[in-house]
């Protein structure tokens, strides 16, 4: 099969993507929403895609594992805070434990993939590395946000912490359930599209996939358990009533 280029997007076709998004907006605004914050996330998005550009340039031609290691830092610390987002409270006093636990459920799962199933060499492969470091870290933190927020709202309604981290836990991974119900049937996700679109045969292709569905689903299910482990009565999750149970 010979190798496709992708075309470019012009910039007047590419504004036409927001129109959906300036729906939602609108929407968000007339149900008296917090639109506010939402158009800030997107246009924090616009600038950081349009930078992270420049910087993949210098990353993926880099030759330094400390480089890599430095970059993946900053995005596990980024992602350990964003996650905590959902929160009005106690944020501080659980970033601690944000940070071990898409350390531990995504970092070890990234270790895996990475040196055990594809055998990065070097080892830090930098246009291997930082993409799936980004899946990983990004899945983590969607489902701690939304176990966070869950496990707050039962804990309100005054519901024991074992049974309110068993809810919050699976109401987190229904997003990424989800999506294994749906590839192949409903959804082709972006790194197989991506690969077929290059030319690359859609067997590979599926397998490249599988190996990603396999370690976001595991990597957010073991931070997010991680996560409600150790969350139980810090700040965050603990009102005055509740201290003496």
């Amino acid at each position: 099969m010979s190798k496709t280029l992708l075309a470019t997007i012009p910039i007047e076709q590419l504004l036409l993507a927001f129109v959906p998004v300036a729906v939602v907006v609108v929407l968000m605004w007339r149900w008296r929403l917090d639109y506010r914050f939402v158009s800030y996330a997107l246009a924090r998005m616009l600038v950081q895609l349009l930078l992270i550009g420049y910087v993949l340039v210098y990353i993926f031609e880099t030759e330094r594992g400390a480089t890599i290691l430095a970059v993946l830092t900053v995005m596990l610390l980024a992602a350990s805070w964003i996650a905590l987002n959902p929160l009005s409270q106690g944020k501080a006093s659980l970033y601690l434990a944000s940070l071990t636990a898409i350390s531990v459920g995504g970092g070890l799962t990234l270790a895996l993939i990475t040196q055990g199933v594809l055998r990065l060499d070097p080892w830090y492969r930098p246009s291997y590395m930082v993409p799936l470091a980004g899946m990983i870290f990004a899945s983590s933190m969607t489902c701690i946000s939304l176990a966070a927020e869950r496990l707050a709202a039962e804990l309100k309604n005054d519901a024991e912490y074992r049974e309110a981290s068993k809810v919050a836990f699976r109401a987190a991974l229904i997003p990424v359930t989800n999506s294994l119900l749906a590839v192949g049937l409903i959804s082709l996700p972006g790194m197989m599209t991506g690969q077929i679109l290059s030319g690359v045969s859609p067997f590979i292709a599926a397998r490249y996939q599988i190996m990603v569905m396999c370690m976001i689903f595991g990597a957010a299910g073991i931070s997010t358990a991680s996560f409600l482990t150790l969350a139980k009565n810090l700040p965050g999750f603990r009102s005055p009533e509740r201290i003496s149970d």
